[in-house]
């Protein structure tokens, strides 16, 4: 407790509150009855906020749209794997992996890296937050509402006296059950686990949910899917104006509108039949959704969400997303493209950083995240062979011009030519010039002479002549005499021996004598 009550001495606590126009805002069914808190002033601490138990009920549990790209989301971010990218003259190379990264594979008994991304992206989600620690062998994580980050004044000299420079992070309370008076649970930065990836412009170390920015788009969501629901159950009319005789004294007037407000005003309300008498005209305004542009609405809503989460509509099957041109796929591909580029890829790069605390740093590499098994982010299979293709055949031309086979490979899969590393030999031949420096002199004349005289000897007689040949073999080292030696005369040829003369045979006459005359 000693250390508690030096981080936390008795002090009044102040805390800033919104502005009173923001009230109408920041109050209502989606932030519950305590409305937002913000916890920044003289007391020591962020707390992620009151809101967290109400976004998950009200935002993810209460809103079809909230829980569509809260799906896409988790099932995409879900897919990914941590390795250890090794670092190359100052660039990132290639992924391996290692048995320190054991504890992420199986952060806790039946859990596999998946299982432990869905818990940081849902609490991100909802709260801004995700909080974990290293207890027992597992990776235990603590709900985003029940921790809060301890902080104390940064100080710097100047002129001879110290001035506040914001703030230092002291380490992690975390209240089981929340601020109720017991002990925290107390850790320091380095043994946290802490996963905001959008930063809140009020605090120093805290999130913000993506959820924030938008109450009010999910609450007109929800109102919206509300009055939809009563138009089916209450007659399928949208609107009435009532109009009352001119005679009606205005005590009267006030009063029936009242009663009418009472009756059939507000969501619960909308669509019921309408019982009048003394003279009460009833107009009906609209008879269908289509005439009050309904779907142009609620879609217009549900596209401003898709936004808020960082998922193209037509990723998600939202209607403004299914219309024209948006599933050709061009344009689906690009909005996958999007969502992977501008959503995802950020997201997997914060986590690595965040986890990276826990596992330890391995030298020359960072924790990086692994996207070859993500099924989104593959690309068609007729364009997955063409870029194979494309990449052998820069390796293959790679190692022709002199480059080892290994930096090659790495290069292209990198695409960084930097890791590129020359053999030192040319191309094609992939020799030194005048060939290997080891090889004697006598041996690399021989070879010039041999492979002069393979090019040489169908052109004798023919387009140069025997001198001209000798020549070029004595330029390239054959040594050869100027004079031409002397051929011998050919022997004699040996006469043919005539071969002996064998008698024909004819066939037997007919009548089985033997044939007569001689022949």
């Amino acid at each position: 407790m000693k250390l508690l009550d030096s981080l936390f001495p008795p002090r009044e606590v102040q805390r800033y509150s919104p502005p009173a126009w923001m009230n109408q805002y920041l109050s209502g069914d989606m932030l519950g009855p305590i409305g937002y808190v913000m916890s920044y002033g003289m007391d020591r601490a962020e707390q992620v906020g009151p809101t967290f138990e109400s976004y998950v009920m009200n935002g993810l549990g209460g809103n079809g749209v909230v829980w569509s790209i809260e799906r896409v989301r988790l099932a995409v971010f879900t897919e990914a794997r941590f390795l250890y990218q090794r670092f190359r003259k100052g660039r990132p190379g290639n992924l391996y992996g290692s048995p320190d990264l054991a504890l992420l594979e199986r952060p806790w008994a039946g859990g596999s890296t998946g299982d432990l991304l869905a818990r940081m992206i849902l609490d991100v989600d909802m709260a801004g937050n995700f909080f974990g620690v290293e207890l027992d062998g597992e990776i235990v994580r603590l709900r985003p509402d029940w921790v809060e980050i301890a902080l104390t004044e940064r100080w710097m000299e100047q002129n001879g006296e110290y001035v506040q420079v914001g703030w230092q992070r002291l380490g992690y309370l975390y209240y089981e059950g929340g601020r109720t008076g017991s002990a925290p649970a107390v850790f320091l930065p380095e043994e946290m686990i802490h996963f905001a990836p959008n930063p809140d412009p009020l605090a120093s170390w805290r999130g913000m949910s993506w959820l924030t920015p938008i109450v009010r788009e999910i609450m007109a969501d929800t109102q919206a899917t509300k009055h939809k629901l009563k138009f089916f159950e209450n007659a399928a009319t949208p609107n009435l104006a009532v109009s009352l005789p001119k005679e009606v004294p205005p005590e009267e007037f006030n009063d029936f509108v009242d009663v009418m407000d009472a009756a059939h005003k507000g969501a619960d309300n909308a669509y019921k039949t309408m019982y009048t008498a003394g003279g009460a005209d009833i107009t009906v305004i609209g008879t269908d959704m289509r005439q009050i542009d309904f779907k142009i609405t609620q879609g217009a809503g549900e596209s401003r969400l898709a936004s808020a989460g960082g998922i193209h509509p037509a990723i998600v099957g939202l209607s403004e997303g299914l219309q024209g041109s948006s599933l050709n796929a061009g344009n689906f591909g690009a909005a996958r493209r999007l969502v992977a580029d501008a959503t995802m890829r950020p997201l997997w790069r914060n986590a690595a950083g965040s986890l990276e605390t826990l596992v330890g740093y391995a030298p020359d590499s960072r924790l990086w995240y692994d996207t070859r098994d993500v099924a989104f982010l593959r690309e068609d299979a007729t364009d997955q062979a063409k870029i194979t293709q494309i990449q052998a055949g820069t390796i293959a031309n790679l190692v022709k011009e002199g480059f080892t086979a290994v930096s090659a490979i790495a290069a292209v899969l990198a695409n960084d030519m930097d890791l590129l590393e020359h053999s030192g030999n040319l191309s094609v031949q992939l020799q030194p010039p005048g060939g290997p420096a080891d090889i004697p002199s006598e041996e690399k004349t021989a070879r010039a002479v041999g492979e002069l005289i393979q090019k040489l000897y169908l052109g004798v007689g023919k387009v140069i002549t025997e001198e001209e040949a000798r020549s070029l073999l004595n330029m390239a080292g054959a040594n050869l005499s100027p004079d031409m030696p002397d051929v011998p005369a050919p022997a004699p040829a040996v006469p043919a021996i005539s071969a002996p003369q064998i008698p024909a045979l004819t066939a037997p006459a007919p009548n089985g004598n033997a044939p007569t005359g001689g022949g």
